[in-house]
C-alpha cells in the first residue's frame, strides 16, 4: 500500500474547509512557535541538551470549535530512565543515578499544560491559549510522582541526582476531553486516575482506585475513590494514557495502558487484557468495563517484538456512541482500531474486579473458556504503511472537516525529536449528530 507526503502542505485552509484532499493523503506539520522552547539542561562534564514542549499526549477537538484547531496536553515534562543518562546528558548512568532505580527530571519545576494548537496554511502549527493546571488555591502543578503507599511508584532525581521531594497532588496528564461548558476531563497515568479540570485549569475533582484516597490527603483538591480499587496493580508508568467523550457528552471512555500487574509484574509482561471504562457523567459512576485484548507484538511491522507488554494504550476517540477509536503502540509502529462496545462483555463489579480471584484476567489469555467476550477490532490505520508519520502517536482529534490529526509525544525533545502533527482525510468517519 503507497500513501503520499503533500509536499509543501499548501492550501490546508481549503483542506479544511472544503475536505478536497484525497483519502489516505498525508501532511505533515511542525512548529516555529517560540512557546515549543522549554529550556536547555546541562550538568557538570556533560552536554547541553535543549528541551521542548511536549504537546502531544492527548489531543480532542470539540465539534463546533475552529476547523483547524485542537486542544492537546503535556504529561509530567522531561523525565528519563538511568539507561537514558548518557544519551541524554553526556555524562555516565552512575553519575546521576549512583546505583539506585529513579527517575530523572531535569526541569523538576514544570507543570502539565493545556495548550491550543492551530494548524496553519504552510507546514506549521501555532501554539496559542496555555492553561497551567493548578489546584483550589492557584497553585501550579508539578509531575512529580505521588508519594503512593497502595500503588508502586518512582523515586525521582533531578538531573544531578539529587533527590526530589514526592508530591500528594502532582499529576502526570496523558489523555484529555473539553466539554461544551468549558470545563476538560484529563486521564492520568501516575495514581492512576480521572481528573475534572475547570476551564481556567483548576482541578475539580481527581477521581482515584477505591481504598488510595488516603494517598493523597493534603492535595488542594477533592479527591474521590471512584475507580475500582484493582487499578492500583497498574504496572509503573502503565495508568491511564486516554480520554473520550460520547457525541452527547453522557459518557466517557477511558483505558489502562496495558494489563494490571496482577497478581504481579510477570503477569503483566504476558497478558493481553486490559480495561476499557465507561463513566456515566449524569451518576458520576462507573456504568461499564470492557476486555480490550492487545495485539501480537510481532504484527508492529517496524519493530516487531517477542515481548506482549510491547504494545500499549496511548489514547482513545469516540466516533460515535460507543464506537470508539483506540491507539494502539509500540515505539515504532502506531495502529488505529476501531471498536464498538456492542456485544462485549460488561465485567464491571464482577469477579474480575476482585483482587483475590485466582487466575487472574491477566492471567487468562484465552477468554473463549471463560464465556468472555473482546471487544470487536477493525484495524484503520497502520504507520508501517506511513514512512512519514512519527513515532509515539499519542494524540487524535477529528478536524472541521473529518480529517484525522495525530499528534506525537516527542518527550519533551529529549532525544531531539521534533512534535509534529500528521493530517489523513478519510481515514475514519464519525457519526453526525
Amino acid at each position: 500500500m503507497k500513501h503520499t507526503f503533500a509536499a509543501g502542505v499548501a492550501g490546508i485552509a481549503a483542506l479544511l474547509l472544503a475536505g478536497t484532499a484525497m483519502a489516505d493523503e498525508a501532511k505533515i506539520f511542525e512548529t516555529k512557535s517560540a512557546i515549543n522552547n522549554l529550556s536547555t539542561v546541562m550538568v557538570d562534564g556533560g552536554k547541553a541538551r535543549d528541551l521542548t514542549v511536549g504537546l502531544g499526549s492527548g489531543a480532542y477537538r470539540r465539534p463546533g470549535d475552529p476547523a483547524n484547531m485542537f486542544y492537546a496536553v503535556s504529561d509530567r515534562g522531561p523525565n528519563f530512565v538511568c539507561g537514558d543518562v548518557e544519551t541524554v546528558l553526556g555524562v555516565s548512568e552512575d553519575a546521576v543515578c549512583h546505583g539506585n532505580k529513579v527517575r530523572v527530571y531535569p526541569t523538576p519545576d514544570y507543570s502539565p499544560s493545556i495548550y491550543t494548537i492551530f494548524l496553519g496554511d504552510n507546514g506549521t502549527f501555532d501554539i496559542k491559549d496555555v492553561i497551567t493546571i493548578k489546584d483550589q488555591n492557584g497553585t501550579p502543578l508539578t509531575g512529580l510522582t505521588n508519594k503512593l503507599t497502595v500503588a508502586k511508584t518512582e523515586k525521582p532525581v533531578d538531573a544531578n541526582g539529587n533527590a526530589l521531594e514526592q508530591s500528594v497532588s502532582s499529576i502526570d496528564a496523558e489523555g484529555i476531553i473539553r466539554l461544551t461548558d468549558g470545563s476538560y476531563w484529563i486521564g492520568e497515568e501516575n495514581g492512576p486516575s480521572v481528573l475534572h479540570v475547570a476551564a481556567d485549569g483548576t482541578v475539580i475533582n481527581r477521581i482515584v482506585p477505591a481504598g488510595s484516597e488516603k494517598d493523597f490527603e493534603g492535595a488542594a483538591y477533592k479527591v474521590s475513590g471512584g475507580l475500582p480499587a484493582i487499578l492500583v496493580k497498574r504496572q509503573t508508568n502503565r495508568g491511564i494514557e486516554s480520554m473520550a467523550v460520547s457525541p452527547d457528552e453522557t459518557k466517557l471512555y477511558f483505558m489502562v495502558q496495558n494489563p494490571l500487574a496482577n497478581p504481579n509484574a510477570d503477569a503483566y509482561k504476558a497478558a493481553k487484557n486490559t480495561r476499557l471504562f465507561v463513566y456515566d457523567r449524569v451518576s458520576e459512576k462507573l456504568s461499564g468495563e470492557y476486555i480490550y485484548q492487545l495485539d501480537d507484538p510481532q504484527t508492529f511491522r517496524n519493530d516487531p517484538s517477542k515481548k506482549q507488554n510491547a504494545p500499549r494504550i496511548s489514547e482513545v476517540l469516540a466516533l460515535g456512541n460507543d464506537r470508539l477509536l483506540v491507539l494502539e503502540r509500540t515505539d515504532k509502529t502506531t495502529k488505529l482500531h476501531e471498536v464498538k462496545l456492542a456485544g462485549a462483555t460488561n465485567i464491571l463489579a464482577s469477579r474480575w474486579d476482585d483482587m483475590s480471584t485466582n487466575p487472574t484476567l491477566e492471567q487468562e489469555n484465552d477468554l473463549s473458556k471463560l464465556d468472555l467476550i473482546a471487544v470487536p477490532k477493525t484495524l484503520r490505520f497502520d504507520s508501517a504503511d506511513y514512512p512519514m508519520a512519527p513515532n509515539k502517536l499519542e494524540g487524535l482529534a477529528i478536524m472541521g472537516d473529518g480529517a484525522l490529526a495525530m499528534i506525537n509525544d516527542n518527550d519533551f525533545g529529549i532525544k531531539g525529536d521534533p512534535t509534529q502533527v500528521i493530517l489523513i482525510d478519510g481515514l475514519v468517519q464519525a457519526d453526525k449528530y
